[in-house]
């Protein structure tokens, strides 16, 4: 059985000790990437103003994050398996430092791009790193549980970057912010790299070329993409929204001022957050009853996607609570990491879980990027774009969040396997 290597069956239990060790340290780090990875969502407007970018120059500027960190994930599955997650996740928060130094002093699109990027890659690992961390410490049968409440302090930090930095932005530059995050980061790095222990790692001494096809051997199993796609979809829509997009169609298509479409966007990251929390809890406790996380699974993107829909027709509901929806119910998506780890050894944890990631924020770049370039199809008015521009856009991501459902609603659950 796959499972028999991972910490459940090694007798390992929770400790307060182990949650500051291990459950903390990689937790600041999350809180950072969820930051970076919303924050283009309150200071679009200032960066496009400041360098004269264009709907796709700036769809293009923020979505680079998600093409960096996407990128890295095969590569760094590999690596989280054979070096482990603390050394991995320290190293790399050290180039998201210097990222948000670059982004902070740029004097142009490539420079912002290139900080960009390395922040991107900085943070790829926050998320991979701690679950993998969590399948070596922790009991498997709590993992949704773990993981749940360790996606609620990254979404608390999607919190922070939203009227917190729009009421900061009162007083300090957007530029003192981004130096004030690199110091942040390096901080977090040393913080995992002295606090975090070392446990031996399943597998770790594979070769190169095992652990490589290793992840040809997860991309090849058609089970694998049937219940992922919908995770990568459906999530890769909403990084898409939350992490730019949804702040100008607030202002553009709402016609809200710029404090108003803050407040709407933390309704929706706080939503996101107890999502993550509730989810996560649920599914281990309703599991225990013999009711399945594949059907919560898939009952929480059926929801998530008519509130997408909704908010592309801006339909004639409360924006709160549609928003408070659609960010609570797509993060039951965050429920693949469960369904699918017990399908593969522990000791492939690490590339399963990059493979996933590898999808969907390759995905977010995609979907990010394509928003701004229908946008531009469309004439800008007084610097807002055309609500039929978003109309557009939108409509055609509900249609792939459409077509993924589809194939996965009839899966029934199956047993594990390696």
């Amino acid at each position: 059985m796959p499972g028999a290597s991972h910490a459940e069956e090694a007798g390992a239990r929770f400790s307060a000790r182990l949650v500051a060790l291990v459950f903390v340290p990689f937790a600041a780090g999350y809180f950072l990437s969820y930051f970076f990875r919303n924050v283009n969502a309150v200071i679009a407007k200032d960066l496009a103003r400041e360098f004269g970018l264009a709907p796709s120059d700036l769809g293009l500027l923020t979505s680079v994050y998600f093409l960096a960190f996407g990128l890295a994930q095969l590569p760094l599955g590999v690596l989280l398996d054979r070096y482990g997650p603390r050394r991995v996740v320290a190293t790399l928060l050290c180039v998201t430092g210097l990222g948000a130094l670059l982004f902070g002093g740029a004097g142009g699109f490539g420079t912002l791009a290139l900080g960009r990027a390395l922040i991107g890659l900085g943070v790829s690992a926050c998320l991979m790193g701690a679950i993998k961390a969590f399948t070596l410490w922790f009991p498997l049968s709590r993992l949704a549980t773990v993981s749940g409440w360790y996606i609620f302090i990254g979404a608390v930090g999607g919190l922070a970057a939203t009227a917190p930095v729009e009421a900061a932005l009162g007083t300090i530059a957007w530029r003192t912010m981004f130096y004030a995050l690199a110091g942040v980061c390096f901080a977090v790095a040393a913080l995992i790299a002295l606090a975090v222990p070392e446990k031996p790692l399943p597998g770790a001494g594979a070769s190169w070329g095992e652990q490589i096809r290793g992840t040809g051997r997860i991309m090849s199993r058609p089970l694998f993409w049937r219940i992922v796609l919908p995770f990568v979809i459906t999530h890769g829509a909403y990084q898409a929204l939350q992490g730019l997009w949804l702040g100008p169609w607030l202002t553009d298509v709402a016609r809200l001022p710029r404090d108003g479409a803050a407040r709407l966007l933390l309704v929706c990251a706080a939503c996101y957050a107890v999502g993550s929390v509730a989810f996560g809890s649920f599914a281990d406790r309703l599991a225990a009853r013999g009711f399945s996380r594949l059907t919560l699974y898939k009952a929480g993107l059926v929801v998530s996607l008519a509130a997408f829909v909704a908010i592309a027709l801006d339909a004639a509901l409360p924006r709160a609570v549609l928003l408070g929806t659609y960010g609570f119910t797509v993060m039951s998506g965050a429920l693949v990491f469960a369904l699918i780890t017990p399908h593969f050894p522990a000791a492939m944890s690490g590339r399963v879980i990059t493979t996933v990631n590898f999808g969907m924020f390759n995905v977010s770049f995609l979907f990010q990027w394509a928003i701004g370039a229908v946008l531009r199809g469309y004439p800008v008015v007084d610097g807002r774009y055309a609500p039929e521009g978003y109309v557009a856009a939108l409509l055609g991501l509900a249609v792939l969040q459409v077509a993924v459902l589809a194939w996965v609603l009839p899966l029934r659950d199956q047993p594990p396997r390696g």
